[in-house]
Formats: structure tokens, sequence, C-alpha cells
């Protein structure tokens, strides 16, 4: 029997999370910025929508690892998913740009699913708490 697509959620959210944690060189501080901003990305997607939270992930993420991480890790996911526009497909704040309203509304919903597994797993290894 095939993984329903929430146990393809987890599990892809999952090796995210392990892939970060193995990762040479990757500073605890870096993990938990990593968490902290897969935390927050749900509510600025529901707030001001999922381009608008990605174009600010992006901007942030300009020389911080942990935050083109994300945004790759989450590209890479959900762009898996659902087929971008042509010459779009690796970067999902670009296949947005370049989409229809559709292809908007399902990314979202995908994002926002995968998001949910992403961050109960940082929440687990403890990324997700905020600084004193």
């Amino acid at each position: 029997m095939a993984p329903t697509l929430h146990q393809q959620r987890a599990r892809n959210a999952w090796e995210a999370i392990e892939k970060i944690d193995g990762k040479p060189g990757f500073k605890e501080s870096q993990k938990k910025d990593y968490g902290r901003a897969a935390k927050k990305l749900p509510v600025r997607a529901l707030t001001a929508g999922l381009g608008q939270a990605l174009a600010f992930l992006h901007a942030k993420g300009q020389g911080n690892a942990p935050l083109k991480l994300l945004m790759s890790d989450l590209s890479k996911w959900t762009l898996s998913r659902y087929k971008p526009p042509a010459g779009h497909d690796t970067n999902l704040l670009d296949a947005i740009i370049h989409g229809d309203g559709q292809f908007l509304r399902l990314v979202t919903d995908e994002a926002l699913a995968w998001l949910q597994w992403l961050n109960r797993f940082a929440e687990a290894k403890g990324w997700t708490a905020e600084e004193e």
C-alpha cells in the first residue's frame, strides 16, 4: 500500500529537519533561526499571502543560510507536488509570480500543510523557542 499524502509530507519534512541536524558546520543558532522562521511563515502567508511571505523570507535570507535553506526546502516539496509555470521550476516565489490564481491557491494550501509537519518536527528538536 502506498503512503498517504500526509505521510509523504511528514517524511519529506522529517528529512529536511534531519538534513539540517546532521549538516556539518551548521550551528545550533542557525537551526533555531530555521525553526523560528518556519514557525512564523504560515502566519505570514495567511496574513499577507504566500507570495508576500516568501518575498519577506527571500529579503531576510540574503546572507542567511537557514532562511535560504527553508525557502529551498519549501520550494522543492511544493513544486514537486504542483507543476509550476514553464521555466520557473526551482523557486516557489518565482513560480507564484509567473503562475495564475489557481496555482497560487494550490501551492498555498500545500505549503501550509507541509509547514505543519515541519514545525512539529522543528519544535520537537527545540528549534522554535524564542530567545530569552
